[in-house]
């Protein structure tokens, strides 16, 4: 049995063939590894993957002892800091049991060097995402992440291109990119940039009725710039609100769209275990280092 732990922004979601549970972030703050007894008994478990925060100080999916620092260049930045992750990836790390950790995509990372004007591109649970979908659609797909922050990524003949992050383009219902009266805010002291970032999504920006027409539309063009490298790439959503605005996604691309759900990053996580520790040796262009 293999299992994928997807670090979530409001919780910690644990799957694997056999059943799946999840644990808000405040609550993975008392996981013990024998609740993964929830999905199979311990001994029955091969291989976890596990992912941490924005998983951006290494670039190859790598055998958990050997990560520096849970994987981060700082725990300082965009998101909130509760210490649910920090609690489930030290108990992984401690049991014993065979885990990888797997990488976000940042400027290190093998994604089309273009994508590396910005500094970060996607937390580490999005490549379980890429690798779900791109199972189920092939080898050229769009994907775009849905919930309290918006994620779209690029694979294209198998391998990771890029993607845009939450801070850069389309919002989710609580955070979003930092516009210009979030910056005035900022430099006048009213609030830290990573403040304005979580206040940054259409739940603080726009009446009800507008939200989630308005979260469909930019997820919409997200996916339709990165048909501009790949313009037979299929599309898909997943996350929390995939099926809530899938029908309006489609209708703005003129696209029929692959619906997932919240569950989708911590399956594909899974399945990225039981290949690597099944002897595979590449996953979606990142290299793997046991």
């Amino acid at each position: 049995m293999f299992i994928g732990i997807d670090h979530g922004t409001t919780a910690m979601r644990f799957a694997g063939d056999s059943g799946e549970f999840k644990l808000s972030r405040e609550a993975a703050k008392e996981f013990v590894i024998a609740d993964l007894g929830r999905i199979c008994p311990l001994n029955k478990i091969e291989g976890v993957a596990v992912c941490y925060s924005m998983g951006d100080n290494f670039s190859r999916i790598t055998r958990v002892g050997k990560v520096r620092d849970r994987g981060l260049v700082s725990r300082e930045g965009a998101g909130k800091h509760v210490g649910g992750g920090t609690r489930v990836f030290d108990e992984v790390a401690a049991s014993g049991i065979p885990a990888i950790a797997i990488p976000g995509l940042h400027r290190g990372s093998p994604t089309d060097p273009r994508f590396k004007a910005y500094s970060h591109q996607a937390s580490p649970e999005k490549i379980g995402i890429a690798y779900e979908v791109s199972r189920d659609l092939g080898s050229d797909v769009i994907v775009s992440d849905i919930s309290s922050n918006t994620v779209t990524l690029l694979v294209s003949g198998g391998r990771l291109v890029g993607a845009f992050d939450a801070c850069i383009f389309a919002p989710g219902t609580l955070h979003g990119a930092l516009d210009v009266d979030a910056i005035r805010k900022i430099d006048s002291g009213e609030c830290t940039a990573n403040e304005a970032f979580q206040h940054a999504g259409v739940n603080f920006s726009l009446p009800d009725e507008e939200r989630l027409r308005t979260i469909a539309l930019f997820a919409a063009m997200e996916c339709a710039a990165m048909r501009l490298l790949n313009t037979g790439a299929r599309i898909a959503l997943a996350g929390s609100l995939a099926p809530v605005v899938a029908p309006e996604v489609g209708s703005l691309l003129g696209s029929n769209i692959a619906v997932y759900d919240e569950w989708c990053a911590s399956r594909g996580l899974a399945k990225i275990a039981r290949d690597i520790f099944s002897g595979r040796r590449e996953i979606l262009g990142l290299d793997v280092d046991l």
